[in-house]
């Protein structure tokens, strides 16, 4: 498989194709197939290929698309006409993820393309190869075969190309045109044809005369009634069997044989009642609507101090939690550092040597152990220390600078390797090595 990449020559364009079933990288070989690759780049430019279908899917073999229509007979080329083939001997249909001219016969390009799914040898010398699906992408395009198919190898619902992006364009001459796509063609099936509305013919009809009269009726009411509720009563006025009495009877106030002044009177007394009536009823809503308003009041007052105690407590868990985790580390550190001093003082009593210098040794390193105990840790403390030791031995080395005497060492003791000896005896005393002058005797030059 690697010989076939090898011989294969070089690329020289690459175009992105972004589709349903993801995007879709292609490297063109604008060398070998000018004509070819022009063609597409531009149709790319001008968005000719958006929203365009995969109107073809034959499992294994090809999925073909670039026509606008859908229908598998559409689409032109750049150049107004269908142009010619281009074949290179080092381009052969020899694997899938090939990208090649889709054409009716020999010199027939126009704008669909196809896609290999595997090798095609049939098809060499009789398509154009232009260009090539890089890297991963190429799973992108298997997807395109993940369709119901029907007998005329046409997908039922078929994948489209979104959009076109030219990534490299190795054609800088090229002016996209302004054009405007072809309308889709609809299959015959889906064609529907207006019918004209139909007229009621009513001299057909034995009673025609009554069911146009009917009809007229029906009409005049519907405009007359026209945005109100209808009843029968609305509709059907002259019909016998409805009858104008209401067929529940509004209870009366007061016996017929009152007189009129004492059927006012009672019907106002009525009124005044129900009026009471409904009164002392709103009275009772709004006082219970009050109730139920300060009893949710007291419930959420009563719930924000739950809450609030409720988190109080769980603060102070949480303190106690960590003063314990503190006081337990705390005793741990102690008793590790108690261990560690006995083990220390087991093996100095185990490894007590007879030899007195083994004991200054550990005298001094128990010394220097004290010391580094008491020197402080880092941070300013730390500096403040090294800066007061700094000025301690500044002080000192003045103080014994102004004490020397300037003449403390005479000639004679220069000239005597032996009185020299004598005089620098002294050098591991205390602080001697600060007031200690070496003098150099006075070499002859040599000539």
């Amino acid at each position: 498989m690697s010989n076939i990449y090898i011989q294969e020559p070089p690329t020289n364009g690459k175009v992105l194709l972004k589709t349903t079933a993801g995007d879709i990288d292609i490297e063109l070989w604008s060398k070998e197939a000018p004509k070819a690759c022009r063609n597409f780049i531009q149709l790319c430019l001008e968005a000719y290929y958006d929203n365009t279908i995969f109107h073809r899917v034959v499992p294994g073999f090809i999925v073909q698309g670039g026509d606008p229509t859908g229908t598998g007979t559409g689409g032109e080329s750049i150049y107004g006409a269908p142009f010619k083939d281009e074949f290179h001997s080092r381009l052969r249909f020899n694997r899938r993820g090939l990208v090649a001219m889709a054409n009716a016969g020999p010199h027939d390009n126009g704008s669909q393309f196809f896609f290999t799914l595997g090798r095609a040898d049939e098809l060499n010398n009789k398509h154009t190869i232009f260009g090539k699906i890089t890297g991963d992408t190429v799973y992108n395009m298997l997807r395109l075969t993940e369709v119901d198919i029907d007998d005329e190898e046409r997908p039922r619902n078929p994948h489209k190309i979104k959009c076109c992006e030219v990534l490299f364009n190795p054609f800088d001459d090229i002016i996209p045109r302004e054009i405007k796509k072809p309308k889709k063609e609809k299959p015959e099936e889906e064609v529907k044809k207006l019918k004209p509305r139909g007229t009621k013919n009513f001299s057909l009809l034995s009673f025609g005369e009554e069911a146009e009269e009917e009809e007229e009726e029906v009409n005049r009411v519907s405009q007359s009634m026209k945005g109100k509720s209808k009843s029968s009563h609305d509709l059907l006025k002259d019909d016998p069997h409805l009858s104008s009495v209401p067929a529940v009877e509004s209870e009366k106030g007061d016996a017929a044989g009152d007189s009129d002044d004492d059927g006012e009177y009672g019907s106002a007394e009525h009124d005044e009642y129900v009026d009471g009536d409904e009164k002392d009823q709103m009275r009772e809503r709004i006082a219970k609507k009050l109730k139920k308003g300060t009893s949710a009041n007291v419930k959420t007052a009563g719930e924000s101090e739950v809450e609030k105690k409720s988190v109080s407590r769980s603060e102070e868990l949480r303190k106690e939690a960590r003063q314990l985790k503190r006081e337990l580390l705390a005793a741990k550190q102690k008793k590790m550092e108690n261990a560690a001093k006995q083990a220390e003082k087991r093996s100095e009593e185990e490894e007590a040597a007879p030899d007195g210098a083994v004991a200054e040794y550990r005298r001094e390193k128990q010394k220097y152990e004290a010391l580094r105990k008491q020197q402080a840790k880092k941070g300013t403390s730390r500096e403040d220390q090294t800066l007061a030791l700094l000025n301690q031995f500044k002080s000192k080395l003045t103080q014994a600078i102004a004490e020397t005497p300037e003449n403390d060492i005479s000639e004679t003791e220069v000239e005597d390797d032996e009185g020299c000896f004598l005089a620098c005896s002294g050098l591991y005393a205390e602080d001697l090595h600060l007031t200690h002058r070496i003098i150099v005797p006075s070499a002859e030059p040599l000539c």
